[in-house]
């Protein structure tokens, strides 16, 4: 047992906190490193999902109102009330569509996408600072 606590330079083992590490002891387990490009997939991958929604959601009613044009007539010829008919209502639908489309990528970018945008360019500033001199 010693009297003095162990030099500052000296690892300490954990549970012993006045015991020095030792030549002969395993070395305190290192942490894993970290892979810069992780953290870029991510945030390829979030941003790819979410153009893939965003334009499925948008293009995608509206090649459904294409495609109940062209095949079903009857149907878009349909009259709800006065001049308005089936097709005029659904053509007037696809703005407020395309709005809520845009909304929610927006709001999935901020949720998602912004964050690990924000991680990556803190990982990526001391390497460009150090690029930059």
């Amino acid at each position: 047992m010693s009297y003095f606590p162990p030099p500052p330079s000296y690892p300490e083992q954990p549970g012993h906190p006045h015991h020095a590490h030792q030549f002969w002891q395993a070395p305190p387990p290192a942490e894993p490193p970290v892979d810069p490009r992780r953290d870029i997939r991510a945030l390829s991958a979030a941003y790819r999902r979410l153009r893939r929604v965003a334009t499925l959601t948008a293009l995608g009613y509206f090649v459904l109102f294409l495609i109940l044009s062209a095949y079903a007539p009857e149907l878009m010829t349909g009259k709800i009330t006065g001049g308005l008919n089936v097709a005029l209502l659904l053509g007037l639908i696809q703005l407020p569509v395309t709005l809520i489309a845009v909304s929610a990528y927006e709001k999935s970018a901020r949720r998602r996408v912004d964050p690990l945008a924000a991680a990556v360019r803190i990982q990526a500033a001391p390497t460009t600072q150090g690029a930059r001199r």
